[in-house]
């Protein structure tokens, strides 16, 4: 049984990922970075995060170090049914427990087949084999189900790598349950996005005011491609005046960075330029070459873009270009399609192609290769605009293939947003 332990501190947390797929690149571990999220908002920080293999004495050796320093050990992966799947049976040997039936988990096994229409063998069977020292936790999304040990003061929370089970066990079970054994501490965030500005110099724009806030709020710098983000995190046992400290040095914030402010939302470029958009009641449609329609996928996974994004021409060959964009023989011949030339006339074309309010386009060379002494690889030209003006601006990009064209789609974005203020 889960024994209430009511007591106010920071109470800190740890993440152990078990899987040789996760270690050798084959799957790409997201469930850490959603679970510090959901823990952060929780009370819980977030000590270490730590990926290991399918081995019995790496995750016996895990579980005691990291014990030594978290309250919370949370592990994901290694339940499945297959001979690799260790998990279940080193935590039974390590908490000194029995493997044995769970009937209810059984129950719930049975009918997932049986909804499915498929035989159960042994295997599907024996995943409702459970310690018998542990809190058994529902798996409502799957065939695996969870488990809660505690151990020296410490708990220990076992589940599923499949991030849809995973999530579900979390938000539905796992934190309710840490908000009943601990008294946790209230954390609050607020957050802003600039642009125009290094880090470096907005460091030293609010030296001052970082200097003088109080020990109970953080702040912290996180610059991605022309913007920097600053985030002051807040603890405290008290909500409303955690709210009343928080919303004061943010104040001071906002009046200090006025100049590069793009938003005070915690939200992104995307949603940012959409959210101009809707106030605007206008729309947009994008002409891309170089980020072949990259720049299309950050508008439309905004929920709700459909209100104002129409859609894309993605015209990475010069004669899509010319047929579709109308971009010029000229130009193309004389300018290049790395030009600012060709992205204006890109944007105009879009816009008569698609009829919408505002475009933007992109063109460069986004390597490994294709660049010249006059047009290295990196080069980029950007346009934004409307029918009665068009901004163009170019860019010198020194990164692989794969980032050059997501900082290109940052860059337009951000652009984009400039140049909608500007109208308004």
């Amino acid at each position: 049984m889960i024994q209430i332990q009511r007591r106010m501190e920071r109470i800190n947390a740890s993440i152990i990922t078990i899987g040789d797929e996760l270690l050798i690149g084959q799957v790409v571990d997201t469930n850490s970075a959603w679970m510090a999220q959901e823990l952060n908002k929780s009370g819980i920080w977030l000590r270490r995060r730590l990926s290991i293999g399918d081995v019995k004495e790496e995750i016996i050796t895990a579980l005691e170090e990291e014990s030594r320093q978290a309250s919370v050990i949370l592990i994901t992966g290694g339940l499945g049914p297959t001979a690799d799947d260790i998990t279940k049976p080193v935590l039974a040997e390590y908490f000194g427990a029995r493997l044995v039936m769970h009937e209810e988990s059984l129950r719930r096994v049975t009918q997932i087949f049986e909804r499915l229409n498929r035989p159960m063998i042994e295997r599907n069977r024996k995943q409702a084999e459970l310690p018998d020292t542990c809190t058994v936790i529902p798996n409502d999304r799957g065939t695996a189900p969870g488990m809660w040990f505690e151990k020296n003061g410490k708990i220990f929370v076992s589940m599923p790598g499949v991030p849809h089970e995973m999530k579900g066990m979390v938000t539905h079970y796992v934190l309710p349950m840490l908000q009943q054994h601990f008294e946790l501490p209230f954390i609050d965030h607020r957050t802003l996005l600039t642009s125009g500005i290094g880090e470096s110099f907005l460091a030293e724009q609010i030296a001052d005011w970082e200097a003088n806030l109080p020990a109970h709020i953080k702040l912290a710098y996180l610059p991605n491609y022309g913007t920097v983000r600053l985030r002051i995190t807040g603890m405290d046992t008290d909500k409303g005046r955690l709210k009343k400290d928080l919303d004061e040095a943010f104040s001071k914030l906002i009046v200090l960075v006025k100049d590069w402010l793009v938003t005070a939302e915690d939200i992104s470029l995307p949603e940012v330029v959409g959210k101009l958009l809707l106030e605007k009641q206008e729309t947009l449609s994008t002409a891309e070459s170089c980020t072949g329609g990259y720049l299309a996928h950050l508008i439309t996974a905004v929920p709700g873009s459909s209100a104002y994004y129409k859609g894309s021409v993605i015209s990475y060959a010069n004669d899509v270009k010319n047929q579709v964009l109308q971009v010029s023989e000229e130009t193309l011949q004389t300018a290049g399609a790395v030009s600012e030339e060709t992205v204006r006339q890109m944007v105009k074309g879009v816009l008569a192609v698609t009829g919408t309010d505002y475009a933007i386009a992109t063109s460069g060379i986004m390597g490994p290769s294709g660049g010249s002494t006059e047009k290295p690889v990196g080069t980029v030209w950007i346009a934004v605009g409307n029918r009665d003006n068009v901004v163009a601006e170019k860019f010198t990009l020194r990164f692989d293939r794969t980032r050059n064209i997501e900082i290109t789609a940052g860059f337009a974005l951000n652009m984009m947003q400039r140049f909608l203020r500007q109208q308004s």
